[in-house]
């Protein structure tokens, strides 16, 4: 039960980054009439991803906990490191730099930093889900 609950939950992760990363907020930019609203969208979308990505990370840890488990193979030991990896990533995007990007776009301070340094931690968290999905199910 538990090695199939963790790929569920693995899959659930890399796979809403995924969506909502490379189709749903590159089609928002295509298909909104400004940039601004899109942006506006893609923010609450991203909320709403972190906390997906908070949810399944707890809930993999919490399925990794026991440490003498036998179901517990030694791949899965190895992907806990990366799920909180990713679940820091998904944090410090959220709480670091996305009140960064706000404040920037409103007195036109480092956008494009900031912008680029989030697009980055996205990617370090959409890895880290991937390597934990591969890892699991191995």
């Amino acid at each position: 039960m538990k090695p199939r609950l963790s790929i569920l939950l693995a899959a659930l992760w890399w796979g809403s980054l995924t969506g909502l990363g490379f189709v749903v907020v590159p089609m928002l930019f295509m298909h909104l009439g400004s940039p601004a609203a899109a942006g506006a969208m893609a923010a609450k979308l991203f909320t709403a991803q972190t906390w997906l990505s908070t949810a399944c990370a707890m809930l993999l840890l919490l399925v990794f906990n026991k440490k003498d488990d036998p179901a517990l193979a030694p791949y899965a030991r190895a992907a806990i490191v990366f799920v909180v990896a990713g679940l820091l990533l998904a944090l410090l995007v959220e709480f670091g730099v996305a009140p960064r990007i706000v404040s920037a776009r409103a007195d036109g301070g480092h956008l494009r930093l900031w912008h680029g340094l989030g697009s980055a931690m996205y990617l370090g968290q959409w890895l880290c889900a991937g390597f934990t999905l591969w890892r699991l199910t191995r």
